[in-house]
């Protein structure tokens, strides 16, 4: 069980540094109006979200592991709540994944500040989720 929550707590930790970055590359790229720049920080975005991608998986199976199989918080509302802070964090990653197309087509019509809130999201999102698993407030 130990070597279950370890990888899910480093895994975690890894998607939420790409939920915190991603949003990041999108404030650059809405300001940037150099055509070389943008190409890099398309190709940091691309690679960035192909990364998010493939660590949330084993991320959110080991969170699954850890509740169906071993138990933890079954039973409890916290779990619950926990499971549903998880799903919106997968719809925000899904929801950059269209950003990222948006600006892939050159369509962006955000500003650099919408970026700059949307990008809080996730921090709000990590501070239910543990707040939820340390404090069990039900």
């Amino acid at each position: 069980m130990l070597w279950v929550k370890t990888f899910h707590i480093v895994l975690i930790a890894s998607w939420f540094a790409g939920l915190f970055y991603l949003p990041r590359i999108f404030v650059n790229l809405a300001m940037e109006t150099e055509p070389a720049a943008t190409a890099r920080l398309l190709l940091m975005a691309r690679k960035l979200f192909r990364f998010m991608s493939f660590i949330a998986v084993p991320a959110i199976a080991c969170g699954l592991w850890l509740w169906l199989v071993i138990g933890i918080g079954s039973g409890q509302g916290w779990i619950h709540a926990k499971v549903g802070v998880v799903v919106l964090l997968v719809i925000y990653h899904a929801y950059c994944g269209v950003l990222l197309r948006t600006f892939e087509r050159g369509e962006n019509r955000r500003s650099d500040k919408w970026y700059r809130m949307f990008n809080e999201l996730p921090v709000l999102g990590m501070l239910a989720a543990v707040a939820l698993v340390v404090i069990k407030p039900f």
